[in-house]
């Protein structure tokens, strides 16, 4: 288990540091002059040129590269041009509406994923099979932000139950308020994913269930749902927690559309108004951060993996 933990760390290590340099050399290599865009088409060349010396922005690359990584190293992603703030803090102050969102959302898909694809697995074949595949299919095919558009036009403009914009936390109103500003954006998210990891539960369980020890169990008289959810499940996770984990990440990554369709002040609309304003320190911010949190995701399902099935530890230590 040590060195199965070991591999997986100096990998993710790699992994951040390999990130890190793409990023930087993205972000600096896309056209648009920051100091420009800061001080606005009338400034003269002298006062841009002033700004851009001030800011590091006439340093090599390389140096840039290395004061950056070196303090974020330190937890300092820089000061942001736009906000003039601290980046870390910027980005703290965003990601409590994006969490928020994501947390629900995650929670509404494997709500819906998981018996959807269990009950789809056990009706191979029948009705009730076909009817799950034709809603993941729906919810595959429809984005994100034209359901964000729907919901609005029917649950909000139309019938007037709920608010089409704007966010509220728990402390400034209550719960039945917090619910009522996240209910649509929560469904725009997790509807796509519930659909994908409909499908993904669906095979995976039909998979498990064509096994010998399934039809043992069968056999043995035991009760259909033990057999499903006790047994077959169980066996089905290792791919089911690789699909529930890429969804976190993308709901948490994901969310810029929808918060931008319903105005909500989360790490979404922080990365869409950092762009249009070439705000270097925060964009390599916040996609450093969504990369950090991808990373850490990927090595806590690697670790499950190895609780739900030792072998991966067994294989990992023979190797």
């Amino acid at each position: 288990m040590i060195r199965y933990l070991c591999k997986r760390i100096f990998s993710t290590v790699c992994t951040l540091l390999i990130l890190s340099i793409l990023i930087f050399s993205i972000i600096h290599l896309t056209p648009g002059d920051p100091a420009r865009i800061m001080l606005g088409s009338d400034a003269s060349q002298e006062e841009v040129d002033a700004l851009a010396e001030t800011l590091g922005l006439n340093d090599p690359l390389i140096k840039q590269y290395i004061d950056w990584i070196g303090n974020a190293l330190q937890g300092d992603l820089g000061t942001s041009y736009s906000r003039n703030g601290s980046v870390i803090d910027e980005i703290q102050s965003s990601m409590g509406p994006t969490v928020t969102l994501a947390v629900w959302a995650q929670l509404l898909t494997i709500v819906i994923a998981l018996p959807l694809g269990v009950f789809a697995a056990k009706k191979k074949g029948k009705v009730q099979d076909s009817a799950v595949i034709a809603f993941s299919l729906l919810g595959i095919s429809i984005p994100s932000f034209l359901l964000s558009l729907l919901l609005v036009i029917l649950f909000g403009v139309r019938l007037q139950w709920l608010p089409v914009a704007g966010y509220k936390t728990i402390a400034s109103s209550d719960l039945a308020t917090h619910l009522s500003y996240i209910v649509l954006p929560v469904i725009s998210l997790a509807m796509m994913q519930a659909a994908m990891l409909t499908r993904m539960t669906r095979a995976s369980m039909i998979d498990v269930i064509n096994n010998d020890y399934i039809k043992t169990a069968k056999a043995k008289g035991l009760k259909q749902r033990v057999i499903l959810y006790k047994h077959a499940l169980k066996h089905a996770m290792i791919p089911i927690l690789t699909t529930i984990g890429q969804t976190f990440a993308t709901l948490l990554s994901g969310a810029a559309v929808v918060e931008t369709v319903f105005n909500i002040p989360g790490i979404g609309q922080l990365i869409v108004n950092s762009v249009s304003r070439r705000d270097y320190p925060m964009i390599q911010g916040i996609v450093l951060v969504i990369s950090l949190i991808y990373i850490v995701i990927n090595f806590v399902i690697d670790i499950f993996y190895g609780i739900i099935d030792p072998r991966i530890w067994i294989t990992a230590k023979s190797k």
